[in-house]
């Protein structure tokens, strides 16, 4: 069974740093591409990061560009997430998704495919 899972949410004041973590299992990842989203409430998902497994090539959103940086641990099945001069905008559910797909794209509408975490609440306090 192809599973992923976040680990890491949690509070944060505005200002810190704040690193989350997505593990999958049950699958090969060689040929996937795993990402980030995340949505506030009342606002739709947004594509935040992707890397692909092989290579580590990483797509980025403008939203985040320059304060986020994704990477993986081809060892752990894992991505992770650091997030750096955390904004209270930045309040969200995160989530992670793997995709059998060759190539990165933050654009929520491709990742229909994919599979998905359930999320974990990132809080950051002015």
């Amino acid at each position: 069974q192809v599973q992923v899972e976040e680990l890491g949410g949690g509070l944060v004041q505005a200002g810190g740093s704040l690193t989350l973590s997505c593990t999958a299992s049950g699958l090969n990842l060689d040929d996937y591409v795993m990402a980030w989203f995340r949505q506030a409430p009342g606002k739709e998902r947004e594509g935040l990061s992707c890397i692909t497994w092989y290579g580590g090539h990483t797509t980025y959103a403008d939203s985040v560009k320059g304060r986020f940086t994704i990477s993986r641990d081809v060892t752990k099945n894992t991505i992770y997430l650091q997030m750096n001069s955390l904004k209270p905008e930045d309040t969200a559910i995160y989530y992670c998704a793997a995709r059998y797909w060759p190539i990165c794209s933050v654009v929520t509408g491709v990742w229909r495919s994919g599979t998905w975490g359930q999320g974990i609440q990132v809080t950051v306090s002015s």
